[in-house]
């Protein structure tokens, strides 16, 4: 089922043309594309015609159609119906869409229309990913000889302001000074750098990474690992037939679910 949105035509009189589609223009809006997903689409798989597909069907989408047709989206590009079927089976298949039901509150009607979640969920892996070698490099330069304790201490405000993406208050300035007392600045960015990939920019979350590091005596980096991979062998013993699909997660999925493991029980 496809709804339709009512539109209010104008009946233009004599005058500036210009002025008639700059009024169009306007009340027209735009349609806004994540610049992440214009960045990262070509790594997740996405053709350049399965790209410009979607950017359609998230047009369409703010003109209330949640499932036009082929017929319709070969109107708005250069392709005939029956590629646009391809395209469309393509895209469910490599799960960049699915299909859901919403609910019409005004016409009480239930409805069939795609769902973007499951593309949005590839793009958030993939910038978490990027996030991560990026926090990886500047760790490494941090720890570089010759940095003063207040050059430390600046570094890792900055990190964290940009990681963030907004200042620090002077409450989180003093908690990240007290972090740098108790634990090296390695510790510190690898536990922002696993809050990264799962998605919690908090200090809390970040604190309690630190705490669960200081109880259990680990001092560098090398002694978290060595912890990590003792939790997973005990998980692996409980575990003793582990599903036929482990083989396929890839290493990122298997460090959040490691991350889950340890910090949200």
């Amino acid at each position: 089922m496809t709804l339709k949105v009512g539109k209010t035509v104008k009946r233009y009189g004599k005058g500036n043309i210009t002025a008639a589609f700059g009024a169009d223009l306007f009340v027209w809006g735009v349609t806004s594309i994540p610049s992440l997903l214009l960045r990262y689409y070509p790594i997740i798989g996405l053709s350049d015609a399965e790209m410009m597909l979607l950017i359609q069907l998230l047009r369409l989408r703010s003109e209330k159609e949640y499932y036009p047709s082929p017929e319709i989206l070969a109107e708005c590009l250069t392709r005939d119906y029956r590629q646009i079927e391809r395209d469309l089976a393509s895209l469910l298949e490599k799960e960049m869409l699915s299909t859901t039901q919403y609910y019409d509150e005004e016409r009480q009607e239930v409805f069939l229309g795609y769902d973007f979640e499951p593309l949005f969920e590839k793009i958030s892996e993939i910038w978490a990913c990027t996030k991560v070698k990026e926090l990886e490099k500047v760790r490494q330069a941090s720890d570089g000889p010759g940095l003063t304790d207040e050059s430390k201490l600046a570094v890792l405000v900055k990190i964290f302001e940009n990681e963030f993406g907004r200042p620090l208050s002077p409450i989180e300035i003093e908690q990240i000074e007290k972090w740098a007392l108790e634990a090296d600045q390695g510790i510190i960015l690898e536990a922002l750098r696993r809050a990264v990939l799962m998605g919690k920019h908090n200090f809390k979350y970040i604190d309690r990474i630190l705490l669960r590091w200081q109880k259990n005596n680990l001092r560098n980096l090398e002694a978290i690992t060595a912890y990590d991979q003792q939790f997973l062998t005990q998980k692996d013993k409980k575990n003793t037939t582990p599903p036929r699909n482990e083989g396929k997660k890839n290493t990122d999925t298997k460090k959040k679910e490691l991350i889950k493991s340890l910090y949200l029980s």
